[in-house]
Parts: C-alpha cells; structure tokens; sequence
C-alpha cells in the first residue's frame, strides 16, 4: 500500500484539475440580531447533470454539535424536522433561487435558538460522487441593544425662524459595531426625504434637498453629547413644514470585510408648521387679440405675481361666459367638463401650466360659438399636516372679450374654354372664374390640373400660389415653353393659354381653388377647396393604317440552342413613321405577358423587367430589316424557363407640329409558342441492400455509387441519412454540395459522431462514407440520396434529377467477453504474526485495452443453531477485505484489516494482496472477483464481464501450539501418527492369531467341516475423530466357528 500512494496522490491531484463539485457557503461566524431579517447564501460549481441544482440546509445546535437538525429544502417538502417544520410551512424560514446553482436562506424573524452551525448540502446528480457536496458557516445571534429616542412634540414656526431637535442613540453590543444616524422629513403619504446623515465611518452627507443649504450653513448635525445629537435648520422655508424624526442603524463587520446593517430603529416624529410671512399675491389675464376668424387658433395666458410660489400652493380655474371650463389643482393635472373635455380629446383644445406661475389656456380652432368673456381664476391654498388642502385667498383678472368671425368658405368654381375641339398647331384658351368675390387679404390659391387622353390621373400644370406666386408642376415641362396664365387682380379669374396645341395637350383640364389662413405661428391652415368642372379638349391626330402580321406558329428545341422570333409591319401611315416594338412573353402562370425588349422609335433599347429577372440581357440579340417593316429577335442559348407564348407590340409615332414625337397608333402581333425541353434524366443509384456487422471501435465504411448520370460535366449532391432504433424520423448524417463543402447534421441529433466521420471521393461517381471508433449507438439503417444538377445557358446550376440508394443495415457491436480467472484451490498453513500472499491471477481477457476491478473476500464458518438435538449445520460469512476499482480507487480498509494490507500489480494480468500480521481471525477461505471493463470509442467505461477465482483455504496457527496441533495442521504427519500404525498392528495381530489358532488345532485335534480346522476374522474397523482431539480406535473383532 505504501508503494502506491504516491501515485494516489497524482491521481488526485489530476482529478482536483478537472471539474469536481464544489459547494461553498458565506463566510462565518456571522453576527446577526435577534428579531431580524438574515440571508445566508450558497453555491455550487463544477458539477454535472441538471443546470438546476437542489438545496438542503441543516443545523448542528450548540447543545449538540454532532447532530444534524434539517431545516428546509427544495426539493423535499417532508425534508424539515418538527421544530422548523410550521416555520417554513408559514413563510417564516425559506430558501430563495438566485439561479440554477446558487441560492439564499431567508430566516425573517432571528431567534436565539438559530444560532448554531449552518450546513448547505447539495444532492448528488455526478455520474460519480467528485468533491465536495457540503459546506459549513456560523451564524451568533445577539440581542438587540439598539435605542433610538426622540421627544414626540408639535412645533408651530414662521418662515425664517430656526429649528432645533434633538435625537438619542443608545447600543450595549458586545461586540465591535458602528452606528450610523440620519435625520428625515416626511408630509403624508409621501416618501421621506432625507435631511442629513452620519455614515457608519462618520461621514456627514445632505441629502439632495438639504445639500444647497447645508453648504451655507442653514442645515448642521452636531454631537452634544456620548449618545445625543442635535439637528439644526436655521432660516426655516414653508416646504420645511412635515414630520421630522431620526433613524439609526447598528453596522458589524462580517468576515469578507464588508458591513452589514444588523438592526435599523427610527424614533417618534416631532410635528413643525411654517407659516409663511409674505401672502400678497396678483394675476393678470393676456392674448393676443380680440377679433378672430373662424378655425384660427387663440391663447389665454393667466399669469401669477407673487413671492416663493414654488413653495405655495396654488388652484387655477378656467371659465368662459361665467360657465367653467377647466381646472387645475396644486398637483397641475387639469380638470374639464363634459363639453372642453370632449374637446380635448379630440385635440383642439388644452390646459396647461407653462411654469410656476404662467398657466395657459389654447383653442386650436375657434368656432362662431366661442364668442365670449374669458377669464381665470387664482386660489392659494394651505397644506396642512395630514396632507389635506385648504383654501385661502382667491383673485382673478378683468374679462377678456373675444369674437369670432365667419369665414365664407361656401364658394363656387367653373371652368370654361370657347375651343373644346382644335387640330394640330392651333391655340386654346382655358378660365376658372371664382364666386364669391374674397377681399385681397383672403388668400386664395387656384391650381390648373391636367389628365391626358387615355389617362386616369391628374398632374398639376401650373399653381397661383396662396402668397401670390407662380409654381409650375414638373410633370409635363413642355407646358411651360407653350403656355401663358394670367390672374385679374380680384382673384376671381385666372385664365390658361396654350399655343400650338397638339396630341400631349389633349385630355380633361380642371382648376382648383383652396382658401388658407394663416395661424399665430406662421403656419397655414386649409380652411376649403372646391374643384371645377372638366373641361375635355380634344386635338385631332391623322387616320393611322398601321397593320402587323397576326400569323401564329410553334417552335420545339431542346434548351441551349436559339430560339428565332419574328415581327413583321405590313402597312405603316407615312414614310416618315417610325416604330417601337415591344417584345413581350406570356407564361400559364401569368394573367399577361411580360416586358422582354423594347426598341424605341429613336432605336434605343430598353431591357423590360422580365429579361432583368430573367438574365436575358447577355442573350438577347435584335435586328431590323434594312426595308423597315420586319424586325427579328433572337433568344440565344435557350432555358427550359424560357418556354412560352411570344409576341410583339408595334406603336407607331410620328413627329408632332411642335416637333415632339406622339404615338398614333400601335398594334399586336400574333403569338409564337416555344418549347424548351431539358435533357433526359440518366441518373442511377446502386439500389443494392447490405448488411454490415463490426465489433466497436472499429472503422466502417458505407458505400454510394452513382452507376450513371445524365451528363458527364453535371455536379452531383451527396446527402446521408440514418433511421436509429427508437427513433421514428431519419436524421441527415452529412451533406457533401456540389461545391464539395462538406457539412454535417443536427449537433444535438448526431452527438459526437459528426467528429468520427470521414466522407471521400476516390473515384467519379462513387462516395465512401466512413465512420471511426464505431460505437453501438451507430446502428441504424443508413443510405445516400443523390441530387443531379446541370448549368443551364445562363451558367446557373438547376437541379436535373434526384435518387436514393439501397439501404445499408449497420450492426455495432461490444467485443464478446473472454475473462478468464485461476479458479484453481489451494491450502495455506501460516504462523501467527507472519504474513501470507493472495494472488488473482487472470488468465485470459478480452482486451488488451481491458481494466480491472479487483476485489478480495474472506468466507469463514459459522455455527447456525440446531436443527435437531444432535444436528449442526455450518455457513459461510462473506467479507469484503479491499476493492481495487477499474481507476486504481481503493475501498477504505475497514476494521480488523486497517493497517494490515499490502497490495501489488506484479503484470497486468496478476494481482497480490499480502495480509500482514496474521491472527487466529484471518483464518478461512479467501476468494477474488474480477470485473473486466473496456472504453467505448466516446471514453466511457463499462463493465464487460466478471468472473470469480477458487478458494484459498489459509488456517493461521497459534505460536504456542501443542504437540497435538501441530500434527493436527500437518496432513503427511496426521496420517503417519493416526492411520498408518494401526493396520501394521492389525497385520501383526492376525498373523500371530493364526499361529496360535494352527497350533491349538492341532494339539487339540479338532475338526471342522468337511474335517479342516476354520477361522474366519472380519476386517479391522478405524474411527478416529477428524478433529484430531482424540486417537483413532483400532478394534479387531473375533470371527465365529461355523
């Protein structure tokens, strides 16, 4: 044993190295107050199994320390025992989850027979016990000796005045602790606000509304005497006024030097008023106006003079024509009533407070019905202690009148022309006319709107705008070269004129009027807008006689050769014309056909959305006869995709009097089917079922075979797939692109097997899947399905075929097991005090990789009670005397044999524990039992087999051992003392008998049967006693004369 644990303690510390649990506990002792709310915090790291780990405190009380009292824990409700038990049942004693693995013990009232030694104990969820599962703190409870006093008492002030309380602070701790004071100022139910403090380190701090005053001097905490401090506010304002008290709390120090509040009193509140010295206060009422229009917005402005209003409290009130409108408490949250409310709501009014003393009243839009007296009106109000309000002074201001204007939105438009019908290069005149007339500072703005002929929409030409200037529309710039408009200086008549009038003039005019006005902050409001009537003007265009040949055709290819398309124009108007064709393609999926090419009348060329979706661009190619009449298109290396039904549309244009182009008419072709085709698929996969069997961590290899394929340049797909026992969906093992990137499936679903795959390609065609360290979770059925893909004309890869193999059955399994042990049996003599070997030896195993557990046992007889009155029977007592784990673990030595063994690895395959010090005690029969246990390919060990040796029969002979005893032990001398004497004597005593009865025969004569003397002797009988305490018995007994 000595030799070996050097090499223990390697394997501990290795083991310390990787992760091991560990639980650790706050830091005691930890001195804490009776009555009070304590946490006590725990953790755990390094374990594994479940991110949420379980709880379970204990307690060894002082009375007895070796006894554990449970407490609480969180997973066993049954868990507490009686004493904790209503406790935690009631809230009283519970463990808070911080996260999975940390958590906090809450005791919310201290007791004194809390105190004691606290245990955090975390249950085991490790694949084996690993580190420390338990830690341990203490926690004192002390009384709590903290007193703070106050005198409880009213105290009426005037602003100005100075105020001086008094605050005791008392403690009779034992141990080292500090006190920290702080003074408070509370009014009703609002949240206290802090006056100034003493820190535990006798820091003195203001709290941020005593700060400024504290740094001139008006706030001071003085000390006055061992126990008692001053508190002293010198030039009292009216928000002083509240309850005033003072807060102490007791500071320990615990172990990972960081302070702790263990107790925190407050004293009885001292009640001080602040009368205010100056009340006189004053409002006055403003706006900006008195005469409004309807819809225009209006601001009432009530505006407080008076001194400290942000320490007073003031309401505000709102009323038109005597009637209320609105509210506004101290608290500025308006209150209106049904009407202003509804209003409101919607936007078009508000209630405001601009500051302390400006409070607002705005109407966005004015109706004819807020004509009327406005007013506000002011109250000052007092605060008392309980928070309640009373009212003091009221003011309010003169009257401020307002009226409100209509405004005559109720107007008429019309629009006229003498010419509704020209011809080319004629002019025409246009005129809106405006009723009622509105007086220049009305602002009026009139727009000309135009939809051309065959057009849905309007655009805007040209706009008088509403501060009198001219903005022309960007959508048809031509107007502006050829047009004039004119407004009479009434604003009731703006006239158009266009000249030299052609086919883009035609279509529907139409003019609109809008009436602004203008609000207080410069921004402009709509108030109306009418819209004419349309006015159609029609230009004459020549008759057209524009025809396109209407015959249809088919055409079938296969993809990657071209596809001729033709348009022919049979008749055109002029000579002079010129033509746009527009190559369109309708698919059966569509409701029309799509834009491919488009050749203007000027010979540009424009892509249409389908040859940019598409990628036609590069594969286009146009042509146009040198006669003009027959223009061609050519779609080079054809796509399946560009199957469909062709066509062209012609439009005719000529070039209009003002020297623009117009289209006059335009036509379709008839249709060209075409029918691109893809290759034939030619891809087969070995469709051949195995079945493969390997032992674990062994290689295997699955095959996939692409026995031909549709072309020799397409790029294949190769995707594995497993179906496992138990699992009813197949799972994709691996997926080679055809860019030959390699990746692997699920994480979760493969687990480690992604890191033991091999995929490879040693010849076109055929994909060696292989798996390494094979292991039995790698069974399954697997098989390979394989995607064909072909680069189209557009150099774009398309998937051409697909297939799937046949399915290849994978069998792993474990090695069979061929442990073999000595089971020969042996006898062993020795003395006491010596020592004496116990070898296990194995004779063959499975693995040379194989571990082994070894453990030895001692089986002793002992005496069972009586069956019968002379009967006994025996039975075996089976010991354990060391175990020696797969991992050179021992058990612990136990008992008699601490101290006493010594164990050797003599080869791998023999094993010796020598007993030290033999007793009388160690004798018996001695066995061992052998585990064998192998990794599996992930590093896992299991137990492959066991087997069981014969028994050694070991007696142990006392020193001082008789005579008796000592042939007793020996067998050769046994039987050399017992057994042999006895048949020589017998021999011997026979021979002489026959002499004698020969000789008395004769002498005597006598006769037997037939005449012949006889002697007949039975056979000698030995009993001798196999507990060697007595000799054996030789006895002869004398045969009869017959």
């Amino acid at each position: 044993m000595r030799t070996l644990r050097p090499q223990l303690a390697s394997l501990l510390l290795l083991g310390m190295a990787l992760a091991q649990r560990q639980v650790t506990v706050q830091e005691g002792p930890l001195y804490r107050t009776e009555g009070s709310h304590i946490t006590l915090w725990c953790k755990v790291s390094g374990y594994q199994g479940p991110a949420e780990q379980n709880f379970q405190w204990s307690i060894y009380l002082p009375s007895a320390p070796e006894r554990e009292v449970q407490i609480v824990s969180t997973v066993d409700p049954s868990f507490p025992y009686a004493i904790y038990t209503q406790r935690v049942r009631g809230r009283g004693i519970y463990v808070e989850r911080v996260q999975g693995d940390a958590v906090l013990l809450h005791i919310t009232e201290l007791q004194d027979r809390d105190a004691g030694e606290y245990e955090c104990h975390t249950p085991n969820t490790d694949e084996r016990y690993f580190g420390s599962y338990s830690a341990k703190m203490n926690l004192v409870v002390i009384p709590d000796s903290l007193r703070v006093t106050a005198v409880p008492q009213t105290l009426n002030k005037v602003e100005r005045d100075s105020l001086e309380l008094k605050c005791e602070v008392s403690k009779s701790t034992t141990q080292h602790s500090h006190v920290s004071i702080a003074w408070y100022r509370q009014r009703g139910s609002e949240a206290p606000v802090e006056i100034i403090s003493l820190s535990r380190d006798f820091v003195l701090r203001a709290g941020s509304a005593y700060a400024q005053r504290q740094a001139t001097g008006d706030v001071r905490l003085d000390k006055v005497g061992e126990t008692t401090s001053k508190l002293t506010i010198y030039n009292l304002h009216p928000s002083d006024q509240g309850e005033f008290y003072c807060e102490a709390a007791e500071w320990i120090q615990d172990p990972d030097k960081s302070w702790y509040a263990m107790t925190r009193k407050r004293s009885q509140g001292a009640i001080v008023n602040v009368q205010a010295t100056d009340k006189e206060f004053s409002v006055r009422l403003e706006t900006e106006k008195r005469t409004y229009i309807v819809g225009e917005p209006v601001e009432f402005r009530c505006i407080l003079e008076a001194q400290n209003v942000p320490d007073r409290y003031f309401s505000i009130s709102w009323a038109f024509n005597s009637s209320l409108i609105a509210s506004l408490g101290p608290n500025a949250v308006p209150v209106l009533n049904n009407e202003f409310a509804q209003r409101e709501a919607q936007g078009q009014l508000k209630v405001a407070k601009e500051s302390d003393n400006v409070f607002v009243l705005k109407i966005y839009r004015l109706r004819l019905e807020d004509s009327g007296k406005y007013n506000c009106r002011v109250t000052e109000r007092e605060k008392t202690v309980t928070g309640d309000f009373i009212d003091k002074e009221s003011k309010r201001p003169k009257n401020i009148p307002i009226t409100v204007l209509p405004l005559k939105a109720g107007f008429a438009v019309t629009a006229i022309s003498r010419t509704p019908g020209v011809t080319y290069n004629e002019s025409f005149d246009l005129q809106c006319i405006i009723k009622p007339h509105y007086p220049s500072w009305v602002p009026v703005s009139v727009t000309w709107r135009f939809q051309p002929a065959g057009s849905t929409e309007f655009h805007d030409l040209v706009t008088f705008t509403r501060d009198g200037g001219v903005q022309w529309g960007d959508r048809y710039a031509g107007f502006r070269t050829r047009t004039a408009i004119e407004k009479a200086e009434s604003s009731n008549n703006v006239r158009l004129s266009i000249s030299r009038a052609s086919d883009t003039e035609a279509g529907k005019y139409q003019c609109v009027a809008e009436l602004w006005r203008k609000n207080y902050n410069s921004s402009w409001t709509r108030l109306a807008d009418r819209a004419s009537n349309l006015l159609e003007i029609r230009v004459l265009r020549p008759v057209t006689k524009l025809q396109v040949s209407k015959s249809k055709r088919s055409i079938t290819l296969v993809e990657n050769r071209p596809i001729p398309l033709n348009c022919s124009v049979k008749s055109q108007t002029s000579p002079d014309s010129h033509f746009a064709v527009l190559w369109y393609v309708h698919k059966p999926s569509d409701a029309d056909g799509k834009l491919i090419l488009k050749t203007t009348h000027s010979s540009a060329f424009e892509y249409g959305t389908y040859a940019e979706e598409e990628g036609l661009r590069g594969r286009l190619q146009f042509e146009r006869s040198a006669s003009g009449g027959l223009f061609s298109l050519t779609v080079q290396r054809a796509e399946v995709r560009d199957s469909g039904s062709y066509y062209c549309h012609v439009e005719e244009w000529l070039l209009s009097p003002n020297h623009a182009w117009y289209k006059l008419a335009e036509e379709v072709s008839g249709r060209t089917e075409v029918t691109v085709k893809q290759p034939d698929n030619r891809l087969q996969v070995n469709q051949t079922h195995k079945n493969i069997t390997v032992l674990e961590n062994q290689w295997v290899t699955l095959e996939c075979l692409v026995s031909s394929r549709t072309s020799p340049s397409s790029q294949l797909v190769v995707e594995w797939y497993v179906w496992r026992p138990g699992h009813p969906e197949k799972e994709v093992v691996a997926r080679l692109s055809r860019q030959n990137i390699l990746r692997y499936g699920d994480v979760v679903a493969l687990g480690d097997l992604r890191s033991r795959l091999h995929l490879e390609s040693p010849s076109p065609g055929l994909y060696l899947l292989s798996i390494q360290n094979a292991t039995v979770r790698d069974s399954g059925a697997y098989n390979c399905r394989v995607e064909e893909w072909l680069l189209d004309p557009s150099d774009r890869w398309y998937k051409r075929a697909e297939d799937i193999s046949g399915l290849i059955t994978l069998t792993v399994k474990q090695p069979d097991p061929t442990l073999q042990v000595d089971t020969a049996t042996a006898n062993l003599t020795v003395q006491e005090k010596e020592s004496f070997p116990l070898d296990c030896s194995i004779l063959s195993r499975s693995s040379p990789e194989s571990h082994f557990a070894v453990t030895w046992y001692n089986l002793r007889t002992k005496e069972a009670g009586s069956r019968g009155e002379e009967e006994e029977e025996e039975e075996e007592e089976r010991e354990a005397v060391l175990s020696v784990g797969p991992d050179a673990i021992f058990s612990p030595e136990a008992g008699r044999w601490e101290g006493r063994l010594r164990f050797q690895r003599l080869s791998a395959v023999l094993f010796r524990l020598t007993v030290l010090q033999a007793g009388g005690a160690d004798t018996g029969n001695y066995s061992c039992r052998v585990e064998e246990w192998l990794a599996d390919p992930n590093g896992m060990w299991y137990r492959l087999a066991e087997e069981e040796s014969g028994t050694v029969a070991v007696h142990v002979q006392d020193a001082g051992s008789t005579l008796q005893s000592v042939i007793c032990s020996n067998d050769a001398l046994f039987y050399f003392v017992f057994f042999y004497p006895f048949p020589i004597f017998g021999i011997l005593i026979i021979t002489i008998l026959l002499v004698r009865f020969k000789s008395r025969n004769s002498s005597k004569n006598s006769e037997g049967k037939n005449g012949v003397p006889l002697l007949w002797i039975k056979e000698p009988h030995l009993n001798y006693s196999p507990t060697c305490l007595e000799p054996p018995v030789l006895s002869i007994h004398p045969g009869t004369m017959d």
